[in-house]
């Protein structure tokens, strides 16, 4: 059966930086990334899904302010997927709107304040590199279906229990990985990932907005 446990987000296949300084401020950054075939192989394993039939990641990086950046963005995307019941190949069409707020004077939330920011995970602190290919990523995984069923595959109803104990359900048996347990291993990553490409400043394969 297919290993559903959360993947390594420190070692993101997919990459695509655009190099803050040198993005425009006055008008938007427009990007338009669709990974080839090659490249959707190995995000699929990095996912541990069957395959991505097709994966597009179109939108802007605009400045908003004198220091701050906005990525406005559509995902769009094929997904197979093992059925969580039968194992049969399940497909999944995705579009998903991704927004996200680069501020350069952000600071870490505590108590209640944090409490409220952990339901809007759109605002991120600003590095020295933004990248699309990695919140692509991050977008395609927290869309994804955490059970996929194919059609008529029905969950039995075995109980498990002792005596003088309510019984316990498949249901109730079930692995749950929660999304935002996920969405911050996510951003443990991201950030990461952000420090090390502001490290490498002469890689080519950095986008310089022009």
């Amino acid at each position: 059966m297919t290993d559903q446990s959360e993947p390594d987000f420190a070692a993101l296949p997919f990459s695509h930086p655009f190099r803050v300084a040198a993005l425009p401020t006055r008008k938007p950054r427009r990007f338009d990334l669709k990974p080839d075939a090659a490249m959707r192989r190995e995000i699929a394993a990095f996912l541990d899904i069957l395959a991505i039939k097709a994966l597009t990641f179109r939108g802007t990086l605009a400045a908003s302010g004198r220091h701050d950046y906005v990525l406005e963005a559509e995902l769009v995307a094929v997904v197979e997927q093992a059925c969580s019941i039968t194992l049969a190949p399940v497909r999944t069409e995705i579009r998903e709107t991704v927004l996200r707020r680069f501020i350069a004077d952000f600071e870490v939330p505590e108590g209640n304040e944090a409490e409220m920011m952990a339901e809007d995970d759109t605002d991120e602190p600003l590095g020295e590199v933004i990248d699309a290919g990695h919140l692509a990523v991050e977008a395609l995984t927290l869309a994804l279906p955490i059970y996929p069923r194919a059609p008529g595959a029905v969950l039995g109803e075995a109980g498990f229990t002792a005596p003088g104990t309510e019984p316990l359900r498949d249901a109730d048996l079930r692995p749950f990985a929660g999304l935002a347990g996920l969405k911050a291993t996510l951003e443990d990553a991201l950030n990461s990932g952000n420090k090390a490409a502001s490290e490498s400043s002469t890689d080519p394969k950095i986008t310089d907005g022009s």
